[in-house]
């Protein structure tokens, strides 16, 4: 199978110009879900990478009532509100004893939802952590995406629930889920894909043709990316040291890229209009993977060993304007 690249003139279609006339929030409202008492890093690094890039991040951590962060304007810079509508148990012996808001289940997630109408795209899983109540919850909010008919972007342990539940996110074509190696052969199992020897791109091929045209980003050496008709492989160099928290902001670039997407097709400013809708996700994915990368490659580079993720957030900018700024 011949594995092609976009044209990076064409992602640079898609991305707004900065005009003067433009106001908060116009070129890019992303959504974050996620976040458990375990997990707190993973949605700030989702949120801030996205945040280097458009004008508004929220993260919404709906199912704990605590935030550790790197950045004391972290409430500030993240939330319209702190929305801590329901919080687990400190007793670990009883999970599912809610405290404090009195909140339901239901109550939650159509809280959650009522950030969607000023939202351009929703990342729903980073540190989400496997507990059943977090799942169910995610399980509402992506019926509630869905609803709405936003772009999606799901990572790390919203995986795990696409693993146990395909039906929620079947022949959803502006979702994008982003696995790992191992989640990824979790999923062509789960779906019925049999390996192919090393032959990755033809799996993920045919993984994105068993979800009904969802777009896979498999993460790993290279990088594939298919939405079931065609594949593009991600080889550019990165960073040798692999860290915590890479994924977690290639999660929040692909939703940029995303929101300009959707930025583009609504006319934000004047083009041609000569990219479909359909082209975005893959658009969108490739983008990103090959922005981490140079922000891995550049970071390594200056730290070493030594490097860190929070490094690798610090080259987002850079690193853009070097790939893609006009």
């Amino acid at each position: 199978m011949n594995k092609t690249k976009p044209a990076i003139d064409k992602i640079r279609q898609i991305i707004p110009p900065l005009l003067p006339e433009f106001h908060k929030g116009q070129a890019g409202r992303i959504c974050v879900v996620g976040g458990s008492e375990e997990y707190t890093g993973a949605p700030y690094f989702s949120s801030f990478s996205a945040l280097k890039l458009v004008s508004k991040a929220i993260m919404v951590k709906p199912l704990i009532d605590t935030t550790k962060s790197n950045s004391n304007s972290f409430l500030d810079l993240f939330h319209d509100r702190a929305p801590t509508w329901l919080s687990w148990s400190a007793n670990r012996q009883q999970p599912w004893q809610l405290r404090d808001t009195g909140k339901t289940l239901e109550e939650v997630i159509n809280n959650v939802a009522g950030l969607f109408p000023r939202t351009h795209v929703v990342v729903v899983g980073p540190g989400l952590s496997r507990d059943k109540m977090m799942l169910e919850c995610a399980k509402g909010i992506i019926t509630k995406v869905k609803e709405k008919n936003l772009p999606l972007v799901i990572d790390a342990d919203g995986l795990f629930l696409i693993q146990n539940h395909p039906e929620i996110i079947k022949d959803y074509h502006k979702a994008i889920l982003t696995p790992n190696v191992v989640e990824f052969k979790r999923l062509c199992d789960r779906m019925n894909v049999n390996p192919e020897g090393d032959n990755t791109d033809n799996m993920i091929k045919s993984l994105g043709q068993a979800f009904g045209g969802v777009t896979i980003v498999q993460k790993g050496q290279n990088d594939f990316i298919s939405d079931g008709n065609e594949v593009f492989k991600v080889d550019e160099k990165g960073g040798l040291k692999r860290c915590g928290g890479q994924g977690d902001i290639l999660t929040g670039m692909i939703a940029t890229f995303l929101a300009w997407g959707s930025a583009y097709h609504d006319k934000l400013w004047q083009h041609d209009n000569s990219i479909s809708p359909n082209e975005i996700p893959m658009l969108a994915s490739y983008a990103a993977c090959t922005l981490m990368r140079e922000c891995s490659r550049t970071a390594f580079e200056k730290f070493g060993r030594a490097v860190q993720t929070s490094d690798m957030i610090n080259e987002i900018g850079p690193s853009f304007q070097k790939l893609y700024e006009r």
